[in-house]
C-alpha cells in the first residue's frame, strides 16, 4: 500500500479538494444560509423549515443521473465537460437568486432556489463519479477525506462568511459574491485530468437507466444490496435531520449572525482538516468497516454537545468547543462514509449508482427536514437533540452488516457490468 503521506501530497488530491469546494459552495446557499436570509425576513420557524423542500433534488438526483453516464458534451471529456457546464449554470442561477426579495416574492425565491439545488445536485453526481473513477482503491480513504475538507471549506465560506457579510451588506450582494466564487470554480475543472472511459460504459439511454440497478443488485445480491441502501439512508440521517434547523437553534439561544459566523469560521475548518486527516490514516490502517462503527459512535456522543449549548445558553466557550469537537467527529464519519459508498459501485455506471446512494443519504434533511420544525415545536430544543442522538444508532448497526471485513473480496469491483 502506498504511504498515506505521499497520497495526501499528490496533485490528484489538490484537484479533489478543489472539486469538493465547487460541490460544497451552492449547498448552504439553498440551505442554512438561505434560512438566515428568511429569518431576517421574519418568517416563522415552521415556514423556514418548509424551505428545506427546495433541496429535494439532492434526494432524487438518481432519477436523471443516467444522463451523466450516457451522454457527454463535445469538449473536455465525459466527466469534465459536464462539470464546466454545470459550474457556469450555477453561477448564473445564483445571480438570478440574488435579485429576489424573500419577503415579497418567497414563491419565486423557492423556485429559483430549487433550480440552484437541481444544478448543484447534478454537479455532485458528476464530481462523485469523477472521484470514484479517478481514485485508485488505495487513494479512496484519503481522497474522501480531502474531498470532504474541500466541501466543508466551501460550506464555511458560503455558510459562515456569508453570515458575517450579511450583518454589514445586503443579502443580494452576498449572493452575487458567491456567484463570482462559483464562476472561479471552473478553473478546477480545467486543471483536472479526465478519467479513462470504461470499455463497457452505456451506449444507449435505456442501458444507462437499467444497467446500474441490474448490475448493483446482481453483484451484491438482493439481501446485501438492501442492507447497503438502508445503510446509505440511515448512517447520516440524524446529522442531516438536525441540520435542517440547527442554525435557527443558534439564533434562538441568543447568538447573532456575526457571532455564529465568526465562531463557526474559527473552529469548523480546523476541525474538518483534523477529522479528514484522522479518517484517511485510520481507514488506511484499520479498514472502512471498523472505522465506520467507531466514527459513528463518536458522532452520536458528540450530538450531546447541543444539549450543553441548550443548557448553557449564550456562552462562547461552550458553543465553540461543542462545534469543534462535534465537527471532528462529523468529518471522520463522513469521509469514511464516502469511501464506503465508492466501494459499492462499478466504474462504468458510477454516476448513477453513487447518485442513488448519496440520494438515500440526504433523506434526513431533504424528505424529513420539514418535520424537524414540527418536532422541535412539540418537544423543545433539548428534546429535539435527544431524539437526534437516538437516530444515530440504526446507521451504526447497518454499517457493520453492509460493509465487508477488511481483506475480503472487494465490493468495489473494477470490472464493468456483465
Amino acid at each position: 500500500m502506498p504511504d498515506w503521506r505521499s497520497i495526501f501530497r499528490s496533485r490528484r488530491m489538490a484537484v479533489v479538494f478543489l472539486l469538493g469546494f465547487s460541490s460544497g459552495l451552492p449547498l448552504m446557499l439553498t440551505g442554512q444560509t438561505l434560512q438566515q436570509w428568511l429569518k431576517d425576513g421574519h418568517l416563522s420557524t415552521q415556514q423556514i423549515a418548509a424551505f428545506a423542500s427546495v433541496a429535494l433534488p439532492y434526494t432524487f438526483k438518481w432519477l436523471w443521473a443516467p444522463l451523466v453516464d450516457r451522454y457527454a458534451w463535445p469538449f473536455l471529456g465525459r466527466r469534465r465537460g459536464w462539470l464546466a457546464v454545470l459550474q457556469l449554470a450555477l453561477a448564473l442561477s445564483l445571480i438570478a437568486m440574488s435579485s429576489i426579495d424573500p419577503v415579497t416574492d418567497a414563491t419565486r425565491l423557492a423556485l429559483v432556489a430549487t433550480i440552484v439545488a437541481t444544478l448543484s445536485a447534478t454537479q455532485d453526481i458528476v464530481v462523485d463519479a469523477y472521484n470514484r473513477d479517478i481514485l485508485s482503491v488505495d487513494e479512496r480513504a484519503a481522497g474522501s477525506a480531502t474531498y470532504v475538507v474541500g466541501y466543508r471549506t466551501a460550506m464555511l465560506v458560503s455558510g459562515s462568511l456569508t453570515l458575517v457579510l450579511a450583518d454589514h451588506i445586503a443579502w443580494r450582494i452576498v449572493y452575487l459574491a458567491m456567484a463570482a466564487l462559483m464562476l472561479a470554480c471552473v478553473a478546477s475543472t480545467l486543471i483536472a485530468e479526465e478519467p479513462e472511459r470504461p470499455d463497457r460504459a452505456p451506449v444507449t439511454l435505456a442501458q444507462a437507466v437499467i444497467e446500474p440497478f441490474r448490475e448493483f443488485f446482481s453483484r451484491l445480491g438482493v439481501r446485501r444490496a438492501v442492507l447497503v441502501l438502508a445503510f446509505a439512508m440511515m448512517y447520516k440521517f440524524s446529522e442531516s435531520f438536525k441540520d435542517a434547523i440547527v442554525t435557527i437553534f443558534y439564533r434562538d439561544v441568543g447568538f447573532s449572525k456575526t457571532e455564529i459566523g465568526l465562531i463557526t469560521k474559527a473552529v469548523v475548518y480546523p476541525a474538518f482538516a483534523i477529522g479528514g486527516a484522522i479518517c484517511g490514516i485510520c481507514v488506511a490502517r484499520y479498514g472502512v468497516r471498523k472505522m465506520l462503527v467507531v466514527f459513528g459512535l463518536i458522532q452520536a456522543v458528540m450530538h450531546a454537545g447541543y444539549l450543553l449549548i441548550a443548557f448553557a445558553g449564550h456562552n462562547y466557550v461552550v458553543l465553540g468547543t461543542t462545534i469543534f469537537i462535534e465537527y471532528i467527529g462529523f468529518a471522520t464519519a463522513n469521509a469514511a462514509f464516502v469511501a464506503a459508498q465508492m466501494s459499492f459501485t462499478s466504474p462504468a455506471v458510477s454516476a448513477t449508482q453513487l447518485a442513488l446512494l448519496t440520494s438515500f443519504g440526504s433523506v434526513g434533511q431533504r424528505v424529513f427536514g420539514p418535520l424537524a420544525g414540527t418536532l422541535q415545536a412539540a418537544v423543545g430544543w433539548k428534546g429535539f437533540f435527544a431524539v437526534t442522538i437516538v437516530l444515530c444508532l440504526p446507521g451504526i448497526v447497518l454499517a457493520w452488516f453492509a460493509t465487508e471485513p477488511r481483506g475480503s473480496a472487494s465490493t468495489s469491483s473494477s470490472a464493468s457490468p456483465a
